[in-house]
């Protein structure tokens, strides 16, 4: 698909993977509506590349309606969604204070996974309705999955059930709107150089790094993106996850 002029939304779209994705879909001409609940972060990223921010909270219906509706009045029905609103809490299933709390499960599902499906099924409504374009495609979905949900370690329960439910339900949902042509994709990355982990102390940085075969180094934002854009342009990638790791299989802990 060809970007230039056509309607996109990126999902946390203000920081990390979401920002490099919606920068690198407006330089191809995309119009670009990034959502993200950080306001002001979301607003200065819309305003570098000339989108608009949408703030979004995508685990709430009535919230992502509301997005879906302001990116669709400022440049039309999206033929491009990038699920990338995401978090990750690290509890284990039995702590020190006993049995983790449902809700610090519940949340991470709701956010990731719900998140994920609830900006989907919104998006892709109106973008059914679009006229076909040469390709005969009407669209395309990436959601964001990670290698946890292959091979998640030890306080990583909740994260991995939601990431594995984003992988689980690609194909399903890809087979499901192939009658629209639609297409539903799923980039699964291994360790990323996005703020929480840049945050980390460099000796820290380092230490996963080390783990990573080759490129022995954390993935850039921008390789992330560039993989997105990739899956947009070539018109065959359908119902398939791509883990975007170097090599990388986490051990246990």
């Amino acid at each position: 698909m060809q970007l230039k002029d056509q309607a996109a939304i990126v999902t946390g779209g203000a920081s990390g993977l979401g920002a490099a994705t919606a920068r690198r879909l407006a330089a191809q001409g995309a119009k670009v509506a990034v959502c993200d609940l950080n306001a002001k972060l979301a607003e200065d990223v819309a305003a570098e590349i000339g989108g608009i921010a949408v703030i979004c909270d995508v685990s709430d219906a009535s919230s992502a309606e509301a997005a879906i509706a302001k990116a669709a009045a400022a440049h039309g029905p999206a033929r491009v969604l990038v699920n990338c609103a995401g978090i990750g809490v690290a509890k284990r299933v039995i702590g020190k204070d006993g049995p983790m709390a449902l809700g610090d499960f519940d949340k991470v599902i709701k956010v990731n996974l719900i998140g994920s499906f609830n900006m989907l099924r919104l998006a892709t409504a109106p973008m059914s309705k679009l006229e076909p374009l040469p390709t005969g495609e009407r669209g395309v979905v990436i959601s964001t999955a990670s290698v946890a949900a292959y091979d998640g370690q030890i306080g990583q329960s909740a994260y991995s059930a939601s990431k594995g439910g984003i992988v689980a339900m690609t194909l399903p949902i890809a087979r499901e709107l192939a009658q629209f042509g639609i297409r539903v994709l799923t980039i699964a990355p291994g360790l990323f150089l996005t703020p929480l982990l840049a945050n980390l102390p460099q000796e820290a940085q380092d230490s996963l790094a080390a783990s990573i075969p080759f490129p022995r180094r954390l993935g850039q934002a921008d390789e992330f993106a560039s993989l997105a854009l990739h899956m947009i342009d070539n018109p065959y990638l359908n119902g398939e996850v791509v883990r975007l790791d170097a090599a990388l299989r986490m051990a246990p802990r």
